[in-house]
C-alpha cells in the first residue's frame, strides 16, 4: 500500500547531513529538517531501519506522519517555499 509520509527531524549537527540524505534516496525536501512524499510500506519500513542506524536514540528525535492517502491532506505556505527545486533552475 502506498502511504503519504512526512518525515521531521532534530538530530545532533554531526548527524544532519547523514539523515538529510538518507531520508533523500526517498523523499522529497520541503524545509529545514522536512521531508515529504509517497512511499510503499516496505519503503517506510527501509527508511526508518536506515535512520535507526544513524541516529543516537539518547539524543536525536526523528517524528514519522504516516497517511494512507493525501484526500484528507492540505499544505499551505506562508512565506517562502523552501525547498523548492525550480527555484533554482
Amino acid at each position: 500500500m502506498i502511504m503519504f509520509i512526512i518525515v521531521v527531524y532534530d538530530v545532533e549537527e554531526k548527524r544532519v547531513n547523514k539523515v538529510l540524505k538518507t531520508c533523500r534516496k526517498y523523499l522529497t525536501w520541503v524545509q529545514n529538517s522536512v521531508l515529504e512524499g509517497e512511499l510503499e510500506e516496505s519503503s517506510v519500513r527501509k527508511l526508518q531501519i536506515e535512520i535507526e542506524n544513524i541516529i543516537e536514540a539518547d539524543t536525536d528525535s526523528v517524528l514519522f506522519y504516516q497517511f494512507r492517502t493525501k484526500k484528507y491532506f492540505s499544505r499551505e505556505i506562508i512565506g517562502l517555499e523552501k525547498g523548492n527545486e525550480k527555484q533554482f533552475f
